[in-house]
């Protein structure tokens, strides 16, 4: 099989066909020395003719889409995923802080592309509509991931944070990220609600993880952070 190569805080790595590649903080590729990321995280290993990501982990879960972002997957432990894209961005948070890495592969067994076109002629390219201010908490969140200059590892801010951000009371600010946490779950994005077997104490950051992978929010949206916004939801 022909390697992956491996982009991370802008070095690359060869992942050749055999052993599998790890990734964690003690790993092939060492991501941080942060105490929430595990050792050993996930691998990168080749079976059955194709190339596989395996979260090994025990508790924390990744982030999986292709470079439209139309395609998105969440991997939780003890789950793997074929790679069937020539490009895949991968995304997890540990702690407070979110990370992200891409894998590149010449081999391109599947293509992807937002074909999906209202009646008006535009371009319909996400199945979830956001308020103003929903957008705007969501950039605020992903904001230092937005601004990142390459792919790597960006700081989640607090509520409190976030709040500030948007000049918002903490009152007004859980009220519209509970808002866009429902409106998302409905549609099947995981880990954004709690429930029975559904702890959502880190939904900052999955909600972060599932808006940049899906392009829900991208730089462009980084202006609506400088702008005022009614209260429509």
């Amino acid at each position: 099989m022909r390697p992956l190569r491996v982009e991370f805080c802008g070095e690359w790595y060869t992942v050749e066909a055999g052993e599998p590649f790890t990734i964690g903080r003690e790993s092939d590729l060492t991501i941080d020395d942060n105490p929430y990321l595990h050792r050993t995280f996930l691998t990168l290993s080749s079976e059955f003719g194709l190339w596989w990501l395996s979260n090994v982990g025990q508790l924390l879960s990744a982030t999986v889409s292709d470079a439209t972002g139309s395609v998105q997957a969440w991997v939780a432990p003890g789950a793997k995923l074929p790679l069937v894209f020539q490009t895949v961005h991968v995304m997890f948070s540990a702690g407070s802080t979110t990370y992200d890495f891409t894998v590149h592969a010449e081999e391109d067994f599947y293509n992807t592309s937002l074909t999906a076109r209202p009646d008006d002629g535009g371009t319909t390219i996400l199945p979830v509509t956001l308020t103003k201010t929903q957008r705007q908490l969501v950039v605020a969140l992903s904001e230092h991931l937005l601004r990142a200059p390459a792919a790597g590892r960006a700081t989640v801010p607090t509520s409190a944070e976030a709040a500030a951000r948007l000049g918002w009371s903490m009152t007004t600010f859980n009220r519209k990220l509970d808002n866009v946490c429902e409106k998302l779950d409905k549609i099947g994005v995981d880990g954004l609600r709690g429930g029975r077997g559904k702890l959502a104490t880190n939904r900052r950051a999955r909600l972060v993880e599932y808006a940049v992978a899906t392009r829900l929010v991208s730089v462009d949206d980084l202006s609506l952070l400088d702008g005022d916004a009614g209260d429509e939801g």
